[in-house]
């Protein structure tokens, strides 16, 4: 490691040579307080900003210790240092002068949920902050001055105001870690208390706009229905009361633009930790919970959807189904069992987004055409029997369909905003109603889970269109891992491209960040070279690869010189979506 003082004296330098001469600064600098590595620089001033890294000594830091002894605690705090340093580094971005992104001092960005990011993290020993600064320059003739004001005035003092606790307003940082204390707990009783999700008594649930994730104001503050109401003792809240939804099968109905859509978003959000001020904080909702939909036009690879599609007309196996171009009721049936597979004890379906025939079919239609003419077996048909015999539960947005209520263990009523019980409402009517004339489901006989192991590896056989890229895979695997292999490219956060295939995620909703899809490209290359001719399963892969992360964070998958300054970790269910749409 070189002194800080070294750092200076190569800068004076290169001052006014070549924008490359800013190569040779490449390495790790003691500044005393922390260690300031250069771990990448951009090839010219117009170039993807360089990255680097500040490492500090967790005694040096002295943060409390209790505030670090559990791994959500550390994943919380990590997001509120990153904050506090992020607004730090905005004061001073592009201060510095010259060309292109000359000046630039950016940072992660982290939005309403608390996720484990690369940009910061504590290890055992140091507390690591990955940034990303532009190089100055006029033209392309190295600032060494303007670059000297950002490395030896402006990031000291962004340092010393983000990342010491002596410098941080303590009752903001424990109020942070507390929170996240309260939230694992509430996580932990779910399971106790056998109940899908809580929502707390004052949550705000709708948002600012459609593009704002920010609470709205003045918006209608959730209360629990009585006979609905648990009241947890927290460990720094004190009692909370709030909406507990029991295990089984809930619909949430109500007339339009009442917020059902909204609660249901808000609990599709919970399985994420959020950050004071949210409105969602004590919305917690089962941390394997999967928001379904049809997905028209997604590929599909060696799936069992026999629970729900039987007897094409063109004699496809649906034991082992794979399409380039999936229907609507293909792809929601294929989503199911991959959710199964990734171990989701809870489904999130608004009927606005699933495909009809594949959720219900009405008494009237189930006259009209034969059951033995009709492939699809509902999700209405199935719903109870992956309750009672997979431990499977369900929370189904319901708005023009009736034959749900038959099944259901609580219905909810969203009116203005307010959640009504309504349970034995409906049973009053339904006990009122002559069987047969209100659409009472027709129940399908047998109910056999499909294969939790799906018998395919990550080199399974490939559709036909995908033949050329899978011969160049194959020849990678004989010659060793080709370049064009590790070619990723994260585009926002509906998709990513590997291998000059682009991976769609745009229908994977509980993806809150861009920073998440470029972990997923990097988790998907990282199995392909390493996973790809071995017979592992693809769950087999996945536990695997949650190990090493377990072990090591998300840097493990980083296999070049530096680790990226924007990954952030997915969650088990968006690895699975991911890979099973590649």
């Amino acid at each position: 490691m070189k002194r800080m003082s070294e750092l200076e004296t190569m800068l004076r330098s290169i001052d006014h040579r070549g924008y490359p001469a800013y190569k040779s600064l490449a390495g790790s600098y003691d500044f005393t307080d922390f260690v300031l590595s250069i771990d990448h620089i951009q090839g010219d001033p117009f170039a993807s900003p360089s990255r680097l890294t500040i490492l500090v000594n967790r005694r040096r830091a002295a943060f409390p210790e209790e505030y670090l002894d559990q791994p959500w605690k550390r994943r919380a705090l990590a997001d509120y240092v990153l904050r506090a340093f992020g607004k730090a580094v905005g004061r001073f971005s592009f201060q510095a002068g010259g060309s292109g992104k000359s000046g630039l001092m950016g940072v992660s960005r982290p939005g309403q949920e608390v996720l484990s990011r690369t940009a910061c993290e504590f290890t055992p020993e140091q507390l690591v902050v990955r940034f990303e600064v532009g190089f100055p320059a006029a033209g392309r003739t190295v600032l060494a001055g303007e670059l000297s004001r950002i490395l030896f005035d402006y990031l000291p003092k962004c340092v010393q105001a983000a990342l010491f606790y002596r410098s941080l307003p303590a009752g903001e940082v424990r109020r942070a870690v507390w929170l996240s204390e309260d939230q694992h707990f509430i996580r932990d009783q779910l399971g106790q208390l056998r109940l899908a999700a809580f929502v707390g008594d004052g949550s705000i649930l709708p948002r600012e706009s459609g593009v704002s994730d920010r609470p709205m104001k003045e918006a209608v503050a959730f209360s629990s229905p009585d006979s609905l109401a648990v009241t947890l003792q927290l460990p720094h809240h004190g009692p909370l009361r709030g909406m507990g939804i029991r295990r089984g099968i809930t619909l949430i109905a109500g007339g339009g633009y009442h917020g059902k859509s909204t609660l249901l978003k808000a609990l599709e959000r919970g399985v994420y930790d959020h950050i004071a001020g949210d409105g969602r904080e004590y919305v917690i909702t089962d941390s394997t919970a999967v928001k379904l939909r049809a997905e028209d036009g997604r590929k599909i690879t060696g799936v069992d959807i026999s629970l729900f599609i039987n007897d094409l007309p063109n004699g496809s196996d649906t034991r082992q189904f794979s399409t380039l171009d999936a229907s609507g009721s293909t792809s929601q049936a294929a989503a199911i069992v991959e959710s199964l597979e990734a171990g989701s004890r809870l489904f999130l379906i608004d009927e606005d987004t699933s495909a009809t025939n594949f959720m219900v079919r009405d008494a009237l239609m189930q006259q009209v055409v034969a059951k033995k003419k009709e492939p699809i077996t509902p999700f209405l048909e199935r719903a109870r029997d992956l309750y009672e015999k997979a431990g499977v539960s369900t929370i189904l947005v319901v708005g023009s369909c009736g034959s749900y209520f038959y099944i259901a263990d609580t219905v909810l009523q969203m009116d203005c905003y307010r959640a009504l019980d309504i349970t034995e409402k409906v049973r009053e009517i339904l006990d009122g109603l002559k069987k047969g004339e209100s659409g009472e489901p027709f129940r399908a006989d047998g109910f056999v889970l499909p294969a939790a192991g799906r018998p395919h590896t990550l080199s399974h056989s490939q559709p036909a269109r995908d033949r050329e890229n899978a011969g160049r895979g194959r020849r990678g695997r004989e010659n060793g891992p080709r370049e064009e292999h590790r070619k990723v490219k994260t585009l926002g956060k509906t998709s990513f491209s590997l291998d000059r295939e682009t991976v769609d995620l745009r229908y994977v909703e509980q993806l809150v960040d861009s920073e998440q899809t470029a972990a997923l490209s990097y988790l998907l290359r990282y199995a392909k070279e390493h996973y790809e001719s071995s017979w592992l399963s693809q769950a087999q892969v996945i536990d695997e690869l949650e190990a090493l992360m377990a072990k090591k964070g998300l840097a493990a998958l980083c296999e070049s010189s530096y680790v990226p300054v924007n990954l952030a970790l997915p969650r088990r269910q968006e690895i699975f979506a991911c890979f099973n749409r590649y």
